[in-house]
């Protein structure tokens, strides 16, 4: 099995015919993804080309798209000023589940965006997220399919391009993945490690978990309280930005650090305390999860 996306995802693009919306649905079909469809405004009634004869059509509206598709996914390439809209009018069509690739969305716009995915019974992943990787199954975002494995191990995390550093080290080493997800670095994001960990802790092909966290905020200490009173499967952590000097921003929106609350120093001792084992740098997945499992 997988969290969130499998085999049966039926994905709706919105942004597909834009440059990334483009790219990345080609990529995404080419992975054997199953996109059923695309919504840019204006444009319903055309057919959007993917590779090897793939194709899917386009949509005015995502209602309209979900209506003729039965879409239970979609994925949201739109600029920052059109993310908020994009996102609400998904979870307003009835989509389950939301992923928001965008970067720049106002942290503003997601206080009202929350609360609206919430109340409409939907998952938001994002913004600012890669996606998510079910290997062998569905890709859903910009993950590089080939790196992935399929098999046991789930992955979570913070930062995009370690999520791929990991799960590279992974495949290399011959131990597979059952799904990786990027949760996004903003302040408000719509999927935490707390919902992914107890995703994870409920699938039963998944082993064993590594989790990402970085500098800024409290998100990862609250994570390892979780893991030590409802993960029974092991963890293997690491903490990016251990040399970040306090008080200044590091790339993610949210990677404040503010006093001792969220530096990488702390969020490693909560590591430890609550039984999780802690990579010093990324390559230290391996032998750490070798002798987790």
């Amino acid at each position: 099995m997988a969290i969130f996306i499998d085999e049966s995802t039926r994905l709706l693009v919105q942004g597909i015919t834009g440059r990334d919306g483009s790219f990345h649905t080609r990529q995404m079909m080419d992975y054997g993804t199953n996109v059923v469809g695309g919504v840019t405004p204006g444009k319903g009634g055309q057919r959007f080309e993917g590779p090897s004869g793939k194709g899917c059509p386009i949509f005015d509206t995502v209602r309209q798209g979900v209506q003729a598709t039965g879409a239970n996914a979609s994925i949201i390439y739109v600029p920052p000023a059109f993310a908020a809209d994009a996102i609400m009018e998904a979870a307003e069509a009835g989509i389950p589940f939301i992923v928001a690739i965008t970067e720049g969305v106002p942290v503003l716009d997601m206080t009202r965006v929350y609360p609206y995915v919430v109340e409409h019974g939907a998952r938001l992943l994002g913004p600012n997220c890669p996606g998510l990787l079910a290997p062998g199954r569905s890709k859903v975002g910009i993950m590089p399919g080939n790196i992935a494995l399929q098999g046991n191990v789930g992955v979570v995390s913070r930062s995009g391009t370690l999520t791929y550093e990991v799960v590279y080290q992974l495949t290399r080493a011959d131990i597979g993945q059952s799904t990786c997800v990027g949760i996004g670095g903003d302040p408000i994001v719509g999927t935490n490690f707390i919902d992914c960990l107890a995703a994870f802790q409920a699938d039963p092909d998944t082993r064993a978990i590594v989790m990402i966290g970085e500098i800024g905020g409290t998100d990862e200490q609250k994570a390892a309280e979780f893991i030590k009173a409802n993960v029974s499967k092991p963890v293997v952590g690491f903490i990016a930005g251990q040399t970040a000097p306090p008080g200044r921003r590091m790339g993610h929106a949210g990677a404040i650090i503010s006093g001792s609350a969220g530096t990488a120093a702390e969020k490693i001792q909560a590591f430890q305390d609550n039984g999780i084992q802690v990579m010093k740098r990324p390559s230290d997945v391996v032998p750490l999860i070798r002798e987790v499992i």
